[in-house]
């Protein structure tokens, strides 16, 4: 064997589990984890997913102890969503200071001061139609929607959110909504924007989840799936307007967005995991394709190489449980 082989033996820092792990690149802790709750209003008791095995849709009376196990676990940060009984074709609940909204937030706030509570920023789960928007003919209104977005930002803002999450796919979203933010003493609340979020076939679960059933489809306003650059003029211009935080949604699917927007901005980055990617792993774990585990692992994994600083995630409450 020539004597120049040994000199580059890569196996060399693979061999004992104690350097394996000194030198392993890139960890996910629960500090890197935001779990997506469901809050369903006028619910007696917890609601099973059906399509999303573990997941159910929490009873608002009940959201109080929910945040406190969930606070308990360690995990630092939840995404709201509510599950209303209150829909019209505006969506107008979701601006109601009164509405599940707002209760939700600040019942949330209320059980775990310190949790870091994020609001979904859109209509999909208040509207009659199921779009993300103010329906004009035959499409969503962009700059229609945009103003209640604003409207909607500062009542969660008011009922004590940390963060806000704009997902409707508006343009001038993210600027119409620190506008109102900035105008109404909330200056100092982060955005965070789902900046390159396409018209995915994984939402599906979600769906059922929510109560969002949709009439036609977003692909007027979410992305191509097939588009990566226009993922990153998207990205570029939430950045412009004044985004805090961009994310990328789904996750797997397009962590060669994630990691592209990664070498283009300096800003945190959030991917989202969402329900199809979910609902894919707990279903094949339990046919026995898969050790669930070791996937959960492995993907949350490849989304942190890829570039994602945060990861909304809704295995958060079982890695939270059994650990990495």
């Amino acid at each position: 064997m020539s004597q120049q082989f040994p000199i580059t033996r890569l196996r060399r820092l693979r061999a004992n589990q104690t350097l394996r792990d000194m030198v392993q690149e890139n960890t996910v802790t629960l500090n890197d984890l935001i779990y997506p709750i469901f809050v369903e209003e006028e619910l007696d008791d917890y609601a099973p997913v059906e399509s999303m095995p573990g997941i159910n849709r929490i009873p608002e009376r009940k959201l109080d102890a929910a945040i406190k196990e969930i606070a308990g676990l360690g995990i630092k940060a939840v995404m709201t969503f509510g599950v209303s009984r209150h829909k019209d074709e505006d969506g107008s609940d979701s601006w109601n200071p009164n509405g599940l909204l707002a209760r939700m937030i600040k019942r949330a706030k209320d059980a775990a001061p310190d949790m870091l509570v994020i609001s979904d920023t859109c209509f999909c789960e208040y509207t009659s139609h199921g779009h993300c928007g103010v329906i004009h003919g035959n499409d969503v209104h962009n700059d229609h929607t945009i103003e209640n977005l604003g409207r909607q930002s500062v009542v969660a803002a008011e009922a004590g959110a940390d963060m806000i999450a704009p997902s409707a796919m508006m343009d001038g979203q993210v600027a119409a909504i620190r506008s109102a933010l900035d105008g109404s003493g909330f200056s100092g609340l982060p955005i965070m924007a789902y900046s390159s979020k396409f018209a995915s076939a994984f939402y599906g679960p979600f769906r059922a989840a929510a109560g969002c059933d949709l009439q036609g489809d977003r692909k007027a306003y979410q992305m191509n799936p097939l588009n990566g650059r226009e993922a990153l003029r998207e990205s570029i211009t939430d950045e412009a307007e004044g985004a805090d935080i961009l994310m990328v949604k789904p996750a797997l699917p397009y962590l060669d967005v994630l990691s592209q927007i990664r070498q283009r901005s300096l800003l945190p980055i959030a991917a989202y995991q969402v329900s199809g990617e979910y609902a894919m792993i707990k279903f094949a774990a339990q046919a026995g394709a898969i050790d669930e585990h070791r996937v959960v692992r492995e993907t949350l994994g490849s989304i942190k190489r890829a570039g994602a600083d945060l990861i909304m995630t809704y295995f958060a409450m079982d890695i939270a449980r059994q650990g990495f």
